[in-house]
């Protein structure tokens, strides 16, 4: 199992230029547990998963990870703590996949060391759990997007850190590998008790698959709390400007969001099922609220 680690954003306002992106957001990811961060384009999102990775200089305030400020804290003792997978990675020209799959390796060796039998191991669990083993000899440039999708997750997998962040995770996926990556991602979360954090664009996939969901709208953060009391028509619309009923998932039970289009009608004979019961969104919480072995 992994160690419980807290890490949170306090008073934290993030820029480009003149323009800010998050004005003051005040936010705790809950330990242990996989949190999805939803919202429309453009409303911060993944700038604020950036900020949680030190990739982004807060303007103002500042991320916590276990009490003290992230960007106090040494890269390589962070990079062996939280592991980010990027919205848009770029790979090395000619680099093949077991060699990308093996730098998520690096933030656990000493200078100039070598690949341990440990190492190898973890490379090759990384890339089986990924579906991606018979790829591992491919230059990365000539895979698909979705096949680039999957080793990089496996490099994110092979860092072996106790919190992941995930910027779109499926994308370039299909559906079939959606799931697969996401059931992955929810083992890695059961059984070695791994902090995830993703920023989804799918709504439905967020619900199924998230403990705590966090929804944005023009930097801020509007709801937060489980999928029940955050999927509800009301936020759909304020966050989504989507006029969508919101039903319960016959199969795991977790809110469907089921858009009201304008040529999606129901015979007169029927009527639009309901939200399903579910308590209020819950309050925004402050203060304190790579990577699998096989």
């Amino acid at each position: 199992m992994t160690e419980p680690h807290s890490l949170s954003a306090e008073a934290l306002t993030l820029a480009y230029g003149d323009r800010t992106i998050v004005p003051g957001m005040d936010l705790q990811i809950p330990p242990g547990r996989i949190t999805a961060v939803v919202g429309a384009n453009g409303c911060g999102k993944s700038t604020l998963l950036r900020a949680l990775a030190r990739l982004i200089s807060p303007r103002a305030g500042q991320v916590v990870l276990d009490g003290k400020a992230l960007h106090a804290q040494p890269s390589k003792e962070i990079a062996r703590t939280l592991g980010l997978l990027p919205q848009s990675p770029i790979a090395p020209e000619g680099i093949v996949v077991a060699d990308l799959v093996g730098r998520g390796r690096h933030p656990h060796q000493k200078l100039l060391s070598r690949f341990t039998a440990h190492d190898y191991a973890v490379v090759a669990q990384s890339l089986a759990a990924t579906g991606v083993a018979d790829l591992a000899d491919r230059p990365v440039d000539e895979l698909s997007g979705g096949q680039r999708q999957r080793v990089w997750i496996a490099m994110a997998l092979a860092q072996e850190t106790d919190i992941l962040l995930l910027d779109e995770p499926t994308t370039f996926l299909d559906v079939a590998h959606q799931v697969e990556v996401l059931d992955l991602l929810t083992d890695l979360n059961r059984e070695r008790g791994t902090t995830i954090v993703m920023v989804l664009h799918d709504m439905n996939m967020a619900a199924r698959y998230a403990d705590h969901i966090f929804a944005m709208r023009d930097g801020e953060l509007v709801a937060g709390g489980p999928p029940h009391g955050v999927m509800t028509s009301s936020l759909i619309r304020d966050v989504f400007s989507l006029d969508a009923v919101v039903i319960a998932d016959p199969v795991s039970g977790s809110p469907i969001v089921l858009p009201r289009g304008r040529h999606h009608v129901l015979p007169a004979t029927e009527s639009l099922p309901t939200d399903p019961p579910h308590t209020a969104p819950a309050p925004i919480q402050t203060g304190i609220s790579d990577v699998i072995h096989r």
